[in-house]
């Protein structure tokens, strides 16, 4: 009984208390002229979005109906997809040496774009692979506002701090962006756990397709930036905003709006390969970036003194 009233807690307060703090820190780093750099950089925020919105969705459906999964599972891979990229791209973006700007205006824009579009398609990923006939229903307008209260309302109440405080924003975003890493990973933990009768053959039946996913949506993000002729840090915030997901959205969604546990093992379980693949991005990008940078200067040096 202690054990139910523990995860009962965890998933109806815990988490969603948790992640409005981290939207909210999101909203922290937010000034209403970065959605207005949608204008002022087209290019790459098009770019960005579409792998994000709308690419990685397709191959995620493509995975799901390809790959041999239970229905929860390739559910699952649904909420994962659906879901824009968290305050955790931020974060491993601002590591890489990556545009940071550019990351924080996609995962803000995604973050608003998705609170509509998430309850509509996963309410047709759940008929098409649970069947029309299933207990698994969606409430679209129970989603949407629940989607805003956790994601639109905390956003708008960090960007009120940042206007008005700047200075609390400033010494407080940091902390926000870690607190969800550090968070994230202790639901996954907490998912294993709870899941540990049935762990070994989650990771054994979803651990390929998270890595499939994960690897082909980065490559997809990387170099359909490069042959848009994007920078090189610009080609690290799409590749990084396309491969790290909001998994905790997605986790709550399976645990609280659809109360399945099996639906939120392909998120927990994509987490752990989304951070190790980040890592190791992060080390590739910047050795990339510090030596472009290198680069860069003894150019510079060397047409001085030519001068």
């Amino acid at each position: 009984m202690e054990s139910l009233a523990l995860v009962t807690l965890v998933n109806s307060v815990v988490i969603p208390i948790c992640l409005f703090l981290i939207m909210m820190g999101m909203g922290l780093t937010l000034i209403t002229n970065d959605f207005k750099r949608v204008l002022k950089y087209p290019k790459a925020v098009g770019i960005g979005l579409t792998n994000q919105l709308i690419l990685l969705p397709i191959i995620g459906f493509a995975l799901a109906n390809i790959m041999p999964l239970r229905p929860e599972y390739a559910v699952g891979v649904m909420l994962l997809v659906l879901c824009p990229g968290g305050t955790t791209s931020n974060l491993f973006t601002y590591l890489a040496k990556g545009d940071v700007a550019l990351s924080v205006t996609m995962t803000a824009i995604a973050s608003v774009i998705t609170v509509f579009t998430i309850p509509i398609v996963l309410s047709f990923s759940l008929i098409y692979f649970m069947g029309s006939g299933s207990e698994f229903e969606l409430p679209v307008v129970k989603t949407v506002l629940t989607l805003v209260v956790l994601t639109i309302v905390p956003i708008s109440i960090g960007m009120l701090i940042k206007r008005y405080a700047p200075k609390v924003a400033d010494r407080s975003q940091v902390y926000v962006s870690r607190f969800g890493v550090i968070f994230l990973t202790f639901l996954v933990l907490f998912l294993c756990y709870v899941q540990r009768d049935i762990i070994v053959d989650a990771f054994i039946a979803t651990g390929p397709v998270s890595v499939l996913l994960n690897l082909s949506t980065m490559a997809l993000g990387y170099y359909s930036s490069k042959w848009f002729g994007l920078n090189l840090a610009q080609r690290t915030s799409v590749t990084l905003e396309v491969g790290l997901q909001n998994s905790t959205l997605s986790i709550f969604m399976a645990l609280t709006l659809l109360s399945n546990y099996d639906m939120s093992m392909m998120p927990a379980i994509y987490t752990l390969v989304m951070f190790l693949t980040a890592g190791i991005l992060v080390r590739i990008f910047s050795a990339r970036h510090n030596k472009l940078r290198k680069s860069e200067i003894e150019s510079s040096v060397l047409a001085a003194r030519m001068l």
